[in-house]
């Protein structure tokens, strides 16, 4: 079976990458240390140190494997090439919340990299699917478990 490729931005390409050096150069060593430190202070079978440390190391490797998943299957979207006449994967959109005359901004994204409380936003949700290939001015219509809401698009840009 194929696996699902994960579209980044640069990005989030640079801070996966950044994040994976992290772990693997400064935390595996933080986390050996603390268990070599609880190993010789003798008795493992109840030394909370120990435990606390094997259990860092066990999540620190899990998320190591991780990150290693989603960058060997990323595919990066070069935000220069983005078309700014039709909404794409790495540019962001203004948008008007109809019903509130609200404005909204939000950054289309891979799934990998969305964040709603940054304004990032998955093109595999419903809005965001929504939105793909829109241009300026073109009304959406999003159902969502809240409810349906409209939006106008306003504005196509670059995210950098």
């Amino acid at each position: 079976m194929q696996e699902k490729k994960n579209i980044l931005t640069y990005e989030g390409l640079k801070k996966y990458e950044e994040e994976l050096h992290e772990l693997k150069v400064v935390k595996r060593q933080e986390v050996a240390q603390k268990i070599k430190e609880a190993r010789e202070q003798g008795d493992l079978s109840e030394n909370a140190e120990y435990d606390a440390a094997k259990d860092e190391q066990r999540d620190i490797e899990a998320r190591i494997e991780d990150l290693e998943k989603i960058l060997k299957n990323a595919e990066v979207v070069v935000e220069e090439e983005v078309d700014l006449d039709k909404i794409s994967i790495g540019c962001r959109v203004k948008l008007l919340d109809i019903e509130y005359s609200e404005e909204l901004e939000y950054k289309i994204v891979g799934s990998t990299e969305a964040n709603s409380l940054k304004g990032k936003i998955s093109n595999e949700s419903p809005v965001g699917k929504a939105l793909l290939g829109k241009k300026i001015g073109d009304t959406v219509e999003v159902e969502t478990q809240a409810g349906t809401f409209a939006y106008k698009v306003l504005e196509i840009q670059r995210s950098n």
